[in-house]
Order: C-alpha cells, then sequence, then structure tokens
C-alpha cells in the first residue's frame, strides 16, 4: 500500500468509509460503469457547467475500493471527501473561506491575521493545529486520541471561532470578510463532507500545502509533516477537555 494511503486512513481513521463524494474531472456513462462496482451505488451527481470537477456521491464502499479512491486522491487523479460520523468524532476542523467577491482566491489581511491567530490559539489551548491551504483559505484540523461528542467539537470550535474574529475586530478589520464553518456541525453533518489532505484545489490544481507558523511547505515536506503531526501532535483526551473547559471559564 502506499505509505500515504496508509497515513490517510490512520489520521481520518474514525470517519465512515462506506461513503465518500468524489470530485473528478470524469463523466458519462462509460465512467460510472467503471466506478459503480462492488455493491457500490451513486447517490447523486453533480455535473458542473464549466467543466472544473464533477462531483458524485458514492455509498455501500467495499474496503478495498475505498484504498482504491485514496491511491487515486494521492496521484492526484481525483479529490475524495468524507463524512463526519454522526454522533462523536476523533477529528474536528474550521473552514477559513475568503468571503470577497471579487477574487475569493486572494489571501487578503483579514484571512492572513485570522490563520494566524486561530492556530496561535489553539497552540496556546495545548492544542496543535495542522492547517491545510484550501484555495478559497484554510482547512484548520485538529486531531484527538479519542472521539469526543460532536455537540462538544461544535461548541468548542465556536468559541475559538469567536475569539479569532475578535481579534480581527481589535485590529480594525472586517471579520464579515471572513466566512468560518466548524466540522462536525451537528445541524448538518450528514450532508457536508470535507476533502482529504493531499487533494488538488478545484480551480488552480494546486496541492493542498500544509502552513506552519515558518510558512506554507511544499509538497514533500507537507507530507512529512502530516506524518509527524499524526506521530506527535495527536491531542489527547484531557488535554482536549482541558482546553474546551478553559474556554467555557473565558468566552461567554
Amino acid at each position: 500500500m502506499d505509505p500515504r494511503v496508509s497515513l490517510l486512513k490512520k489520521f481520518y481513521r474514525g470517519f465512515p468509509k462506506d461513503r465518500a463524494k468524489l470530485e473528478t474531472e470524469e463523466y458519462g456513462f462509460a465512467f460510472l460503469e467503471r466506478l459503480l462496482t462492488d455493491g457500490m451505488s451513486l447517490e447523486y451527481g453533480e455535473l458542473t457547467p464549466a467543466g472544473l470537477v464533477h462531483k458524485y456521491k458514492l455509498a455501500g464502499i467495499p474496503e478495498g475500493r475505498m484504498d482504491e479512491l485514496l491511491l487515486a486522491h494521492v496521484e492526484k487523479a481525483c479529490n475524495v471527501c468524507l463524512y463526519f460520523d454522526l454522533r462523536a468524532n476523533d477529528t474536528f476542523c474550521f473552514n477559513l473561506d475568503n468571503n470577497h467577491q471579487v477574487n475569493s482566491s486572494q489571501i487578503i489581511p483579514e484571512m492572513d491575521l485570522a490563520v494566524r491567530e486561530l492556530g496561535g490559539h489553539l497552540r496556546g489551548l495545548g492544542c496543535e493545529p495542522l492547517i491545510v491551504a484550501s484555495g478559497r483559505g484554510y482547512h484548520v484540523w485538529g486531531r484527538l486520541e479519542a472521539a469526543v461528542t460532536n455537540e462538544r467539537l461544535h461548541d468548542f470550535m465556536l468559541r475559538c471561532g469567536a475569539a479569532t474574529l475578535a481579534a480581527l475586530v481589535r485590529q480594525g478589520l472586517d471579520r464579515r470578510q471572513i466566512k468560518f464553518n466548524f466540522y462536525p456541525d451537528p445541524r448538518n453533518q450528514h450532508v457536508v463532507s470535507l476533502r482529504l489532505f493531499g487533494s488538488r484545489h478545484v480551480r488552480n490544481k494546486t496541492f493542498s500545502r500544509i502552513l506552519t507558523p515558518q510558512g506554507l511547505l511544499d509538497e514533500t515536506a507537507s507530507w512529512e509533516f502530516f506524518a509527524d503531526y499524526l506521530k506527535n501532535r495527536t491531542i489527547a483526551r484531557a488535554r482536549f477537555q482541558a482546553a474546551h473547559d478553559s474556554l467555557l471559564n473565558r468566552v461567554s
């Protein structure tokens, strides 16, 4: 097995693996005939008029076929997106998007400050983040040693997000330029998926590089950092609980 596939399976161990959303440039009946084998089914397909990527929600995916999809993902033949568990998860993600209407892929000052503030805030709580460039902004992941209820994860992220936006206001920046989404979100977790690390941005085809306090890493260094994060920076359950408890006392 490709070692990158093994890393993805370990990092996203808590995600259901029998369903996924696939983003690919391929389409047509011949493609679906090749894709939908071994009991897999198509819940929906979305063809984009611009021809950037087409999206397919798949269900009933056997383990071997998921391994094939993950291999295609790391080889940049497609993007694989997974869904969070409906009750509890050992990963969480802040999705920071540029809300700018003219050039949404530009890293505006509000985004630059927001991702630095959020990363610093999480590190200050003892929760080391994995920050991944996502084209319109960043995905800021955390990985826990054990699953936590979705309600607690969501509350933790809401409070961290509020602290981040407050920092923008203190600096005189417009918080409305940044759009926060938090995953898992108990309100929509059954319909929203996220791209896995190693994906390519839909529009500019760039690799999802990792951002550190020293700057963006290249593709090779990003995979090395991802492996190190998985091995050495997973957040202990007690550490997360203490971090959340401290926010409950600090942020109303």
